[in-house]
């Protein structure tokens, strides 16, 4: 009887023990971060989706808007970037043009290597001729709207805006090649007269095409061998080589009245500003208000009581 007992109550007694003995490991307390979700991708909602999409959305607008600042990121869509360190200085010298707004078409490349390049470029372009004091001026029709509101303005004020010559906006490829060559040429003789240029280089330089004429006679200026018409100077600050005038978009003028404080501040009212710190008499048409410019990616240098916008870069 007691043996049977035993047996009976052996089972209890081993669980017992074992219960005692033995107990779960007790997990540690966590916390899931705030932001995450502990049920399946499948049971979010269709407005948890939508919420994550337009958070990416906004972001990446955002991101849109941060990146379209500076004068790069304005620069016409297409535009071609120079390869070159000499194509880079030109850039930086003329450069605001690119930036032009206000329904005109700036151009999509630092420098047009020939006329037939010029020619198909202008050949696209909406422009208008107007009679501006005693010379017939072309420029893209935008262009000429502010020009003549501008006379206009002048005129109110008892002023007057005229041009300089029958030059003074739109040209074409050949004459900024004859403006070149009225630089390069006398330069040469001087300085092959001087000791400083061979006359095999001078021949060689002459004849090249106009286009690799100009990396050549920049590299000479690094060597203070200058072709500006008074020979102290980069001949880019007397000329603009062939091929990167800003005339040749018909987004130029020079004018006259240069000197008066009062006409650059009306052209500037009418989206014309001075954008070529060596050239006086330059303006180019932006067609924006003057506090849109930094905005553009363009920068304010005085000079001699002047304002010139010129590329932040």
């Amino acid at each position: 009887m007691k043996n049977r007992l035993l047996v009976a109550l052996a089972p209890a007694i081993v669980s017992g023990m074992l219960t005692g003995c033995w107990k779960e490991p007790t997990r540690p307390n966590y916390d899931p971060p705030t932001n995450y979700r502990t049920e399946p991708a499948a049971n979010r909602t269709n407005a948890d989706r939508e919420m994550n999409t337009n958070k990416t959305n906004n972001a990446n607008s955002a991101e849109t808007e941060k990146t379209k600042t500076g004068f790069k990121a304005n620069l016409p869509d297409g535009f071609e970037q120079p390869a070159d360190d000499v194509g880079t200085k030109l850039l930086r010298e003329y450069g605001a043009v690119f930036l032009a707004r206000g329904g005109v078409t700036p151009p999509k490349k630092v420098v047009f290597r020939n006329e037939s390049e010029v020619a198909a470029f202008q050949s696209t372009l909406k422009t208008r001729r107007e009679m501006i004091g005693s010379f017939s001026m072309e420029l893209q029709a935008a262009a000429m709207d502010g020009l003549q509101n501008a006379v206009k303005a002048a005129a109110a004020a008892g002023q007057k805006i005229t041009p300089r010559g029958a030059d003074s906006a739109k040209r074409t490829y050949s004459e900024t090649v004859g403006l070149w060559n009225s630089r390069v040429d006398p330069a040469l003789k001087h300085w092959t007269a001087k000791g400083k240029i061979s006359q095999a280089d001078a021949d060689r330089i002459k004849a090249m095409a106009t286009f690799d004429q100009v990396t050549e006679v920049l590299k000479l200026e690094e060597k203070g061998i200058f072709f500006a018409k008074d020979l102290s100077k980069s001949i880019i600050y007397s000329v603009a080589p062939p091929g990167t005038s800003q005339h040749l978009s018909l987004l130029a003028f020079d004018c006259e009245q240069h000197d008066n404080a009062a006409i650059r501040s009306i052209m500037a009212e009418n989206g014309w500003f001075q954008t070529v710190a060596s050239d006086l008499p330059h303006f180019t048409f932006l067609g924006v208000k003057e506090s849109e410019l930094s905005g553009l990616g363009l920068k304010k240098l005085s000079s001699g009581g002047r304002t010139f916008w010129v590329p932040d870069m």
